[in-house]
């Protein structure tokens, strides 16, 4: 069986997947200066069936494919896997974020995925209160069962990484650099310790990193964060000022439709985020019990 799309592109569906071409065709598509995660998402959205390299050469795709691999061997980033939508084990709930990735890199064990998981986030200019607060949270939620996600930042997302390997549990980190990048560099030992005995998924394009300034790659940061949303059961904010990067994962998780709690601490700060958030559908709580009520 086959498919035309409204653009007139001829699609035969249950095409087998090729990953490396798949991967040197995203990477191609990003190397485009006006590509974004929404220009990319957009296209696919149009063309549902589609995949990254129906958009792209095959010799200029593998080509770039081969590149990243030259980039990751360098960096001792492999072995790596990645996921593809519309193949395999691509987890289907990252269809919920309003610009759906197309594909991951990942290294560690794939199948923390899948186990219930939690998003710990917070500031990365994290108060000794707040410090003691996320690591309280993540030895609680790992003695509960569930998986530990944050985003490898300084300050709160380490204080949850840490304290979960403290507790014996296992964590994933959502990375907002390519996959055999850190950031900061002080988390790399940490980062590589996860890539080794939990997991850790990245969405950046590695090619377009290497090749823009870093400027230009701090977008990638509040991107990965509505992937983080996606990817978990719920998001718990620790402690954020007003312009903090986690208040975007905190209304990625209201549109998603993902629970969104506030540590009551938040309120107490003289911040207008924690109540217009509340008002938006989060919920305030003040220990974990009340957060493992709400998720059951």
């Amino acid at each position: 069986m086959s498919l035309f799309t409204s653009s007139g592109l001829f699609l035969p569906t249950h095409r087998p997947v090729e990953p490396l071409l798949e991967v040197g065709a995203y990477e191609a598509l990003w190397l485009d200066p006006k590509a974004s995660f929404k220009t990319i998402a957009d296209r696919i959205r149009a063309q549902p069936e589609a995949r990254p390299s129906d958009f792209v050469d095959p010799s200029h795709a593998m080509a770039c494919a081969h590149e990243v691999l030259r980039e990751l061997e360098a960096q001792r980033a492999v072995p790596f896997g990645v996921r593809i939508h519309g193949a395999g084990e691509y987890p289907m709930k990252l269809r919920d974020a309003r610009h759906p990735v197309e594909l991951l890199y990942y290294r560690g064990t794939w199948d923390l995925v899948d186990a219930r998981t939690v998003a710990v986030v917070g500031t990365r200019r994290v108060s000794n209160e707040g410090r003691k607060r996320a690591a309280k949270l993540a030895r609680e939620l790992v003695k509960a069962g569930f998986v530990i996600v944050s985003g490898l930042a300084s300050g709160v997302d380490t204080e949850a990484h840490r304290a979960t390997l403290a507790a014996g549990g296992r964590t994933v980190a959502v990375i907002g650099t390519p996959i055999g990048r850190a950031y900061p560099s002080e988390n790399a030992a940490l980062q590589h310790q996860l890539a080794r005995e939990h997991l850790v998924i990245s969405q950046v394009p590695i090619l377009r990193y290497e090749r823009q300034n870093m400027g230009s790659n701090r977008f990638f940061f509040p991107e990965r964060n509505a992937t983080m949303s996606a990817l978990t059961e719920a998001t718990i904010i620790v402690e954020a000022g007003e312009t903090s990067g986690t208040l975007i994962q905190a209304r990625a998780a209201l549109h998603q439709g993902r629970k969104l709690f506030i540590l009551n601490s938040c309120f107490e700060q003289g911040l207008s985020w924690p109540a217009k958030l509340e008002a938006a559908g989060a919920l305030r709580v003040r220990t974990t019990d009340e957060i493992l009520r709400a998720l059951g």
